[in-house]
């Protein structure tokens, strides 16, 4: 095992009002609710953050938010959205720097049209980013690109740059996570995307997990690493057990509506999701209540009895 500390993050939604604005307060409530659970926290990314709907100016106030809030009490990093270019990368890294987060996480080019770029290629636009910005970053390899990032490459740019602090792995395959942490050798925290291999990542010497799933359940997701780093194997059987059922039913009901429906449910910011993505529909309103909220016991665990 690593002797670098565990960890876990959220990939924070973004809350909007009923005409679609930026909820302000609502998202101060909300990173007040992930701040309290000790839990670092990624804001304005693709997936549950909704970063493709937010124009530059609401970007830059989400993480101007991000940084009012949790600054020096949590970790508070910048996701935003995969790029087409390195300069689009760039200026998401500058946007982020002069705003004063923690860290940006640079994502994996994406070509769009089905393209995948070339080994060289991927080192070009990633040596392009590093040395037009100052900032610490955290690099993404997701296999939602249609790709991963070529391992050897990883090792070689957290070698030659300490502001590389870590990497997020998203993929299913096990033997590339593997690989991956026997190169970065315990240069750099290694997270997974997503709640379903973190205790793979703990056990093979990384050091957690990012979610959305802490959205909604920022304690469950806290508590599982706290029982893994004490070695509370019961009580982390039973955290990592529902938190693994909240992941599957939030997929099979809608994703981010899905999540915004039970936060609303629960009394919470969120509000609708952003077109074209549309808020769920009273038949599955109830089932989000009956198999996100009820069968988890996410009242009772988050404390929102």
């Amino acid at each position: 095992m690593t002797s670098r500390p565990a960890s876990t993050f959220v990939v924070s939604m973004t809350p909007f009002t009923a005409t679609g604005a930026l909820d302000e307060s609502g998202l101060r409530r909300h990173l007040g609710r992930m701040r309290d659970a000790g839990i670092g926290v990624y804001l304005a990314g693709s997936g549950s953050g909704e970063g493709y709907t937010l124009s530059d100016a609401e970007t830059t106030r989400v993480l101007e938010l991000g940084v009012e809030e949790l600054a020096g009490r949590v970790p508070v990093r910048a996701m935003g959205v995969e790029p087409r270019t390195a300069a689009e990368m760039i200026a998401r890294v500058r946007q982020a720097e002069l705003v004063g987060v923690d860290a940006v996480q640079v994502y994996s080019l994406d070509q769009g049209h089905g393209n995948q770029p070339t080994a060289a290629e991927l080192e070009r636009y990633l040596r392009d980013v590093l040395d037009a910005t100052s900032a610490p970053v955290v690099l993404s390899t997701h296999e939602s690109v249609g790709y991963l990032l070529p391992v050897d490459l990883l090792a070689a740019l957290v070698e030659d740059t300490d502001r590389v602090q870590g990497i997020n792995c998203s993929t299913s395959d096990i033997s590339y996570l593997c690989r991956l942490l026997d190169a970065v050798e315990g240069r750099g925290d290694v997270h997974v995307g997503g709640p379903m291999h973190a205790l793979t990542c703990l056990a093979t010497g990384g050091q957690g997990f990012v979610s959305s799933d802490a959205n909604l359940a920022p304690r469950l997701c806290a508590s599982v690493i706290a029982h893994a780093e004490r070695g509370e194997l019961a009580a982390l059987h039973d955290a990592f057990r529902s938190l693994l059922r909240l992941y599957a039913a939030t997929r099979a009901l809608g994703g981010v509506p899905a999540t915004k429906a039970a936060l609303d449910l629960l009394g919470l910011p969120g509000g609708p999701p952003r077109p074209p993505r549309a808020p769920l529909g009273e038949e599955a309103r109830a089932a989000v209540e009956r198999e996100m909220i009820d069968a988890v016991g996410l009242r009772a665990i988050e404390g929102l009895d």
